[in-house]
């Protein structure tokens, strides 16, 4: 993975998406608070007023007088605008509406499936690609005819499939995709630290921590601080908390916020497997049997939430009205740095800082006990135009056993979307892990899915 070398005071970033607003503005902020990088971010979303208000924003984020460097943002009306000369791309895109998403997520309620957040597998997970990656094949081409040089960063869930397709369809592609699940797990161990054990202060990159496994089902297996091993005592974290949660403060309420939970799940997967499950709770739980989503009741008593589809329609228009004042002006804009890492790698690729990072790849043998090819997630090390994956070792066997499957799943859930195969996709549609469907249920719910979601699949599904 080489390229050429980019002018820093010069760069282009080609920035698809973004119209759900968060994402785009932390990017925004992060790049204006560098002072060793400046350049145009060219911004292209379907939805082109959602553009024209972001480079609004952008403009006044870059005009703050707490930036460190002037940023100059444009509108572009085509991907060929926005990818031609870009040596980045940074992909966050929403395929398709909420109206999707509620069928998504709440559709196999009605036959007893319950989903925490129905976006990266399970039922809903696989509708969403069926809609999502079409997109990224277009993504993929465009890519490949106008920025085949440039560094692709995928935000887009599914991220295992959404970077899967990107190199299926243009196999020299330089992408990579960016989770920041690992960093709450990572801020769970600095809170284990003060609040256990007395050691205040330590932030989640005063860690080292050992990644492997696949997007939103990750697992740490090994964690130290300062050269001490913090696995035994998770292991007593683990034991202490398991069956009453633990309340890091502040925000993490699981009762007061959607995402937040007390634990629970990675407390019984880390006594069940041995290893550190690294993602918020309602995401693990959508990888299991049914053991934490039988029904609300049971997702009650482990102490995370279901985040509905009404809660995202109500935070889009919360952030829709900050958009708007925003750009009038009755909102300030406030200077602080996003938490993620996208500006960091960007860095480390133009030779600044190399850093470690957990990234999702395609598997080079750095869990040689998956298939080659295989989108998996690990630390990688980040250097001056590379990207080199660090070696996680072998998936202990009974947790191999549960990432394989999902492995296999993902792969069947692409080779469906890009064919349109519907045998192929209700056969992948009834092996997932919250399936309780007799088959001609099954075909019912996954037909009915399918129609919900009818303008934005490609007609071949209909034919």
């Amino acid at each position: 993975m080489i390229s050429s070398v980019k002018d820093v005071r010069n760069l282009k970033i080609a920035y698809i998406g973004g119209g759900s607003r968060g994402w785009a503005w932390g990017f925004m902020k992060d790049i204006a608070m560098d002072a060793e990088m400046c350049g145009t971010v060219r911004l292209y979303d379907i939805d082109h007023q959602a553009a024209v208000n972001n480079k609004i924003i952008g403009d006044k984020i870059s005009a703050h007088p707490d930036a460190k460097s002037r940023w100059a943002y444009e509108v572009s009306d085509s991907l060929k605008d926005a990818l031609t000369g870009a040596d980045f791309v940074v992909i966050s895109i929403l395929p398709a509406t909420f109206e999707e998403m509620r069928s998504d997520v709440h559709a196999p309620e009605a036959y007893g499936i319950w989903q925490s957040v129905g976006d990266s597998i399970g039922l809903g997970g696989f509708m969403r690609a069926m809609r999502t990656l079409p997109m990224f094949v277009e993504i993929a081409e465009a890519i490949r005819d106008y920025a085949p040089d440039a560094w692709v960063v995928n935000y887009t869930n599914p991220m295992t499939l959404c970077l899967r397709t990107l190199y299926e369809v243009f196999p020299g592609i330089k992408a990579f995709g960016c989770c920041h699940e690992v960093f709450g797990t990572q801020k769970l161990l600095c809170a284990m630290l003060d609040k256990e054990y007395g050691i205040p202060g330590v932030e989640r990159h005063d860690l080292y921590t050992g990644v492997t496994g696949i997007n939103h089902f990750t697992w740490l297996t090994s964690a130290s601080y300062k050269g001490y091993d913090l696995m035994p005592l998770y292991r007593d974290f683990a034991n202490k908390y398991w069956e009453s949660g633990f309340d890091e403060g502040k925000d993490t309420n699981w009762m007061n916020n959607s995402f937040a939970c007390a634990h629970r799940v990675k407390f019984d997967l880390f006594r069940r497997f041995g290893l550190i499950a690294a993602a918020g709770d309602r995401h693990l739980a959508e990888f299991m049997p049914r053991w934490y989503l039988t029904d609300p009741e049971t997702v009650h008593d482990w102490m995370f939430g279901l985040t509905s589809v009404d809660w995202r329609i109500n935070d889009l228009h919360n952030r829709l009205q900050k958009s708007a004042d925003l750009i009038s002006g009755k909102e300030p804009i406030e200077m602080k740095a996003s938490g993620e890492e996208g500006h960091l790698l960007i860095k480390a690729l133009l030779g600044m800082t190399p850093i470690v990072s957990n990234v999702n790849l395609p598997n080079r043998g750095q869990i040689p006990n998956l298939p080659m090819g295989a989108v998996v997630e690990t630390n990688a090390y980040f250097t001056r135009d590379r990207i080199e994956p660090l070696s996680a070792g072998a998936l202990p066997g009974d947790l191999h056993a549960v990432i394989a499957h999902h492995v296999d799943v993902q792969e069947n859930t692409l080779r469906t979307a890009l064919t349109c195969d519907r045998e192929l996709g209700l056969n992948t549609f009834m092996s997932d892990s919250q399936m309780i469907l007799k088959p001609d249920q099954g075909k019912k719910l996954f037909d009915q899915m399918l129609e919900n979601q009818r303008d934005w699949l490609p007609k071949k599904w209909f034919e």
